[in-house]
């Protein structure tokens, strides 16, 4: 099949379909304008098929390009058959196409090859052929001079030639592996002098598990543990098979048992533990890990997604706190568009113990500068500052609000490039304020600035593949970005860069301009920013926003191809486009089919009609806080079967991580998320997701917390809910809307009775 036909059959989507991408994304089309924008040729794919698609094609292209490197080699050394030809060019992977290459790729000089040089094929096919060894004809193949001087180099010399032909047979390869995938067992156990009862990897000194079905979380952790030398895998046929795989390599020869003689037999267990099961060990594994990396790079994908779509607490005059003992509370206050507009340093707590004059402090500056919102960081001494933060709320006589944001990454934009270039004269600790405040404003905003893995919502983040980590988080990024749609007159040029059509260059170019200018006034003006052309507009103004500016629509979804389309649907209700933005009910009565009979796309014409229902609308939930509860700050405040409000921080595929206020999250294992059997977390909550739960047990030496999420409280802990209870990292603090089956029998119940 051609790249397309394999796609659309794969990708269970129409030839033509593909045919239509492929021509976009050649053309430079990028994927979020594809997705929004050229529906009708695609057939309305959405962004995720559309990265499907992407990311198939780019690996099909490369297994073309491999194919026509070893075509071209084989050619090359004259190498190259017709029937050898026919089965690379119907090789469907990368492994069966390795497969056909490997007898003739270049190898060191081998044994092997020695016995060919010194004129002992014809003895190996023979043996091979007969199933056992020509004794009588050794003294025939003596060759002192190249290293057989007497009969059993010679045998040696001819099981070596079989060795290499039996490892190099693509047939046999493709049986074993499969099933070797199929029915092989994952073996792990502690290296010796290693087994630490207090080791992290004790659970698996001794574990087996079929290969086929170990989740992504436990190879990792076993790769991770083989890695630092304290865990030792191996992959094993289960017993029931024992001698299978040399009836398999008997079998394509069309050899029978009864016709192996011991020498033989020997050959083929020799080609099977020293040749075969080993290299397919090793490509097993790596299969096992590409399979667990995936995975936990999906895992991650969809956590940082979660994150940062989580809900804006808006354009208000915030104050940042970073919390801290020693050092001090780092202050910093920012105005409604982010801009820091002062900053101050306290001493709270201990040792200094200066409470009065930090109240004193923060109460002057929320009424000076009208502060609606405080940001308080959840790290140390986070919850005796937020009750300081209270207190300030109740002390000032307006609306103001103290909310726990997580601070994971704030350091790290602090101490980067970006952080100094914006306050080159402040403090690190202040930026570090700047962040915590801005990250409740606008999340999406703040965090495009923060490398995603320091964000803490990965699974063994730094063992999996570096390269389609980043490739993927920036994809995710991407698609946020695109999908809320960006500020052209406020944004920064950090989050410009991610915009589709933009990059690095022309995004620092609109800031430059934007600088030198004045604010955008219409879309249009882009075209004045350096490097940055027609093909740049096309694919980035659509996702560019300019409020209150010369046209309506350029605070819209709407792209300005498709202004002539807005202003006919407008008329088909008899109003102006103005009049039509404020009488938005009137568009009930739009008839999508007469305006598809004039020549307007069916998708488009739907999609315009939805923008102009609410132009402009933040596609992200409705803010909103957690609320921990007074005076459960610690491990030690925590009793088992205590109704507790919490925001989960991280999901994985063993179940889901809550900050619950005791800068300790606790996990909700995967069997207690819900009443109902749960196959995938992400399906109950997602990361920043407020929950209910209650506390089932609570570990202070481990630092582990068990927590519920079912509405019966009689369920108890496992074993393996313990084992996975692994101490988390702080992460976000977040504003979704509460969901789940115990959530919405609570909530229908009254939360404070519930509590009670």
């Amino acid at each position: 099949m051609s790249i397309e036909q394999q796609l659309a059959t794969e990708l269970s989507i129409k030839p033509a379909q593909v045919a239509a991408t492929l021509a976009l994304l050649d053309q430079g089309a990028t994927l979020p304008f594809i997705a929004r924008y050229r529906k009708e040729q695609t057939g309305a794919l959405d962004d995720t098929q559309l990265r499907q698609l992407h990311e198939r094609l780019g690996q099909l292209r490369e297994l073309n390009s491999r194919r026509d490197a070893i075509l071209d080699r084989l050619r090359e050394h004259d190498q190259l058959t017709p029937e050898l030809e026919r089965a690379l060019n119907a090789a469907d992977t990368r492994a069966r196409l390795e497969d056909l290459y490997l007898p003739y790729r270049p190898k060191r000089r081998n044994k092997a090859q020695e016995a060919r040089e010194a004129g002992l094929e014809p003895l190996a096919l023979e043996a091979l052929q007969n199933g056992a060894l020509p004794k009588a004809k050794l003294v025939q193949f003596l060759n002192a001079e190249a290293g057989f001087a007497d009969p059993d180099a010679v045998a040696e010399g001819v099981r070596q030639i079989l060795l290499e032909t039996l490892s190099e047979d693509a047939e046999l390869i493709g049986t074993l592996r499969q099933r070797l995938w199929q029915q092989g067992a994952f073996q792990v156990r502690a290296a010796r002098g290693k087994a630490d009862p207090d080791s992290k990897f004790r659970d698996y000194f001794e574990y087996a598990e079929p290969v086929a079905r170990v989740p992504s979380h436990r190879a990792l952790a076993v790769l991770r543990g083989v890695a630092e030398g304290v865990l030792k895998a191996s992959l094993h046929l289960p017993e029931s098979l024992n001698g299978w795989p040399e009836e398999q390599m008997a079998r394509r020869h069309k050899l029978r048992s009864a016709q192996l003689d011991s020498w033989m037999q020997q050959t083929l267990q020799q080609a099977w533990q020293k040749k075969l099961r080993p290299s397919l060990e090793t490509e097993l594994i790596k299969r096992l890990r590409e399979q667990a990396d995936q995975s936990a790079i999906e895992v991650f994908a969809r956590n940082l997604s979660d994150l940062l779509l989580a809900a804006p607490a808006g354009a208000k005059a915030t104050i940042g706190l970073d919390p801290g003992l020693r050092t001090g509370v780092k202050v910093a206050v920012i105005d409604a568009t982010g801009k820091l507009v002062d900053y101050t340093t306290i001493y709270p707590h201990a040792p200094q113990k200066q409470w009065d004059k930090s109240l004193h402090t923060l109460t002057t500056l929320a009424k000076q500068h009208g502060a609606e919102l405080i940001a308080v960081g959840n790290g140390t001494a986070s919850r005796e500052t937020e009750q300081l933060a209270q207190a300030v709320c109740k002390s000032v006589q307006q609306n103001i609000q103290a909310v726990l944001v997580n601070e994971a990454g704030a350091s790290v934009y602090s101490a980067s490039e970006l952080a100094a270039a914006e306050f080159p004269d402040i403090d690190v600790t202040i930026r570090g304020a700047v962040s915590i405040a801005r990250r409740l404003q606008d999340p999406l905003a703040e965090l495009v600035k923060i490398d995603p893995k320091s964000i803490g919502v990965g699974q063994y983040q730094h063992d999996v593949d570096q390269n389609r980590l980043g490739e993927s988080l920036d994809g995710v990024i991407e698609q946020c970005v695109n999908h809320v749609g960006v500020d052209v007159n406020t944004a920064s040029a950090a989050l410009l860069r991610h915009v589709a059509g933009l990059n690095a260059t022309t995004a620092d170019n609109i800031v430059a301009w934007r600088d030198a200018h004045g604010a955008l006034r219409n879309r249009r003006q882009l075209l004045k920013v350096p490097r940055l052309g027609p093909k740049a507009f096309e694919q980035c103004a659509g996702f560019l926003r300019i409020r209150d500016g010369e046209e309506p629509l350029d605070n819209s979804a709407v792209h300005p191809e498709s202004y002539p389309l807005a202003e006919a649907i407008a008329a088909s209700c008899g109003l102006k486009l103005q009049a039509l933005l404020q009488q938005t009910d009137t568009l009930k009565q739009v008839d999508p089919a007469g305006l598809e009979a004039q020549g307007y796309g069916r998708y488009t014409v739907r999609d315009v009609i939805s923008e102009l229902e609410k132009p402009g609308r933040d596609p992200r939930p409705e803010f909103r806080s957690v609320q921990y509860a007074e005076g459960v700050e610690t491990l030690k405040d925590l009793q088992p079967g205590m109704a507790l409000e919490g925001v989960v921080t991280n999901v994985t595929h063993f179940g889901a991580f809550v900050d619950i206020g005791v800068h300790q999250d606790g996990l909700v294992h995967i069997s207690q998320l819900a009443d109902r059997f749960v196959s995938d977390p992400h399906a109950v909550v997602s990361s920043g997701q407020i929950v209910l739960v209650r506390v089932l047990e609570v570990d202070e030496a481990r630092k582990r917390i068990a927590l519920t999420m079912k509405s019966a409280a009689d369920t108890a802990p496992t074993d393996a809910q313990r084992a996975s209870a692994s101490r988390p990292d702080r992460r976000q603090a977040n504003t979704a809307p509460v969901k789940g089956s115990m959530a919405d029998k609570l909530k229908a119940a009254g939360l404070s009775a519930w509590r009670r």
